[in-house]
């Protein structure tokens, strides 16, 4: 856990907290799969079967390729060893295919993928003494939680492999603005002026071509093909899918999960009041569980430009921050966790499970600081709980609420300790045990309701408002905190 770190005699446990894992995602190998399943499933047929000039183009499946092409070699590269469990699997047109054989090897192929992530996380005992001493373990984080790779402390080696993370997963876009401005300035930028300003003097070129050359490199390899073939504008029309909505299915717990309600809650109270027409509305509805793009009824409808404005607005602050005074990992931590959390409040077509980024990096923030204890514990437990409805089968939901009971009181228990005394007031408290009633109306009560089959969203849409009101709160707070820093940072100057 990223939550404390341990001394180096303290990892002795490592090794069987490590192997129990393991295994326990082995006893789970039956159990239910997503449509991440097939998905994948899906991309290993497409590269495995066809020539990289159809790969972007393939649409067979509803779930097409869009992912960057680095990801895409990369389930190239798995389809080889896929062959050998089960080539019917690797049949595109083979839609839904889920033999035993073939659901081994995708879990398998997560289970040894992990051997790596082990690896990474025990090599993270030689810094652990000084975790927030190098800026590049936070990057360090993000990829052991994703790819399993390591940062050891170096600019160059960061600024590798997170172009490496970003060509093979578009989402972590989401903290480049913080990442690019973080290497720009304590890079290229070799000296500071004695306030902490930056001193435009010691600027680099030398070392700016150095970070050019990778990105560019990395890059290179990734799309140049595609850019030979001329299909890059059809590969970005993949990575980019903005008619799919402003929404996914299930509104991701942002504003715009709240946009939506207020706009669901005006055009009943309208239908009711006889102030608005039925047959005037539109028709695709957002709550409707489709991936579609949908007009509002009331309010304004909300462009792709308008959440890119909103989106680079929430994180201006921020970014300017560590440009103006890094303050060191701390600094570039807090900007990397608001841009995450921006970026997840005001994007386009979020993912639910984008939520994790703001709440891994934030966990490293909460062990420093008491108000910031306060706002990681008001974000993962709302966060977490958030992406219950992923697991929406009977057979998990009694795994799904032990692994968060477990988790939420273990973060509870050791941050009141760390800071010895109460953490949340008691609106915050009351707040997040809101969340047991909302779950034993969303399991429990309305199941046996009569409401259950005209309205079968309403779980769904409880859920995500609910929680959004939690998300919303933790971004305010920690927005506050950030300039409320900025502040003192001035006090300070005068």
């Amino acid at each position: 856990s990223v939550m404390a770190t341990p001394r180096a005699d303290d990892w002795s446990w490592f090794p069987a907290l490590a192997l129990g894992v393991s295994f326990l995602k082995c006893i789970l190998i039956n159990a239910y799969h997503s449509t991440d399943f097939e998905v994948h499933r899906n991309w290993l047929a497409i590269t495995h079967s066809l020539p990289v000039s159809k790969w972007y183009h393939e649409n067979t499946s509803e779930w097409t390729l869009d992912y960057p092409p680095l990801f895409a070699w990369f389930e190239y590269s798995l389809s080889h060893v896929a062959q050998h469990f089960d080539k019917e699997m690797l049949v595109v047109q083979n839609l839904l295919y889920t033999s035993p054989a073939t659901i081994l090897f995708q879990r398998l192929s997560v289970i040894v993928t992990d051997i790596v992530f082990i690896y990474a996380v025990k090599e993270e005992e030689k810094g652990s003494k000084d975790l927030l001493g190098h800026p590049f373990f936070i990057l360090a984080a993000l990829l052991l939680w994703n790819f399993g790779l390591l940062i050891q402390g170096r600019h160059l080696e960061g600024a590798l492999l997170f172009t490496v993370l970003l060509n093979l997963k578009h989402i972590y876009l989401y903290i480049a603005p913080a990442y690019g401005i973080f290497l720009l300035r304590s890079y290229c930028f070799t000296e500071d002026n004695t306030d902490g300003s930056v001193r435009w003097s010691s600027f680099s070129p030398v070392r700016l071509v150095a970070l050019g050359s990778i990105v560019i490199s990395v890059g290179a390899l990734s799309f140049g093909p595609f850019i030979a073939m001329g299909q890059l504008p059809q590969v970005l029309s993949r990575l980019f899918p903005f008619k799919r909505g402003l929404c996914h299915a299930y509104w991701a717990p942002n504003v715009w999960a709240l946009y939506n309600m207020v706009d669901k809650a005006l055009s009943v109270l309208g239908v009711r009041l006889k102030l608005l027409d039925v047959a005037k509305l539109p028709k695709a509805s957002m709550t409707g569980g489709l991936v579609q793009e949908f007009q509002h009824s009331i309010l304004p409808s909300v462009s792709p430009s308008i959440t890119l404005i909103c989106t680079l607005l929430s994180i201006m602050p921020a970014v300017l921050s560590i440009w103006c005074r890094p303050r060191g990992a701390r600094g570039f931590l807090r900007c990397l966790v608001v841009c995450a959390l921006g970026s997840f409040m005001f994007g386009w077509h979020v993912h639910e499970k984008a939520i994790l980024m703001a709440i891994l990096p934030f966990s490293i923030l909460a062990v420093e600081s008491r108000e910031d204890a306060g706002i990681f514990l008001m974000l993962t437990t709302t966060g977490h709980y958030s992406l219950f409805p992923l697991l929406f089968t009977a057979a998990e939901l009694p795994i799904k609420v032990l692994l968060m009971l477990l988790f939420t009181l273990y973060s509870f228990t050791s941050l009141k300790k760390l800071f010895r005394g109460s953490l949340l007031n008691p609106l915050e408290t009351t707040y997040l045990l809101g969340l047991v009633a909302v779950e034993i109306l969303c399991e429990v009560v309305y199941p046996l309701s009569p409401w259950q089959h005209t309205m079968p969203f309403v779980p769904l849409l409880v859920t995500s408002v609910y929680c959004s009101l939690g998300v919303c709160y933790s971004f305010i707070r920690l927005y506050v905190s950030l300039l409320r820093q900025h502040g003192t940072d001035k006090h300070k100057q005068l």
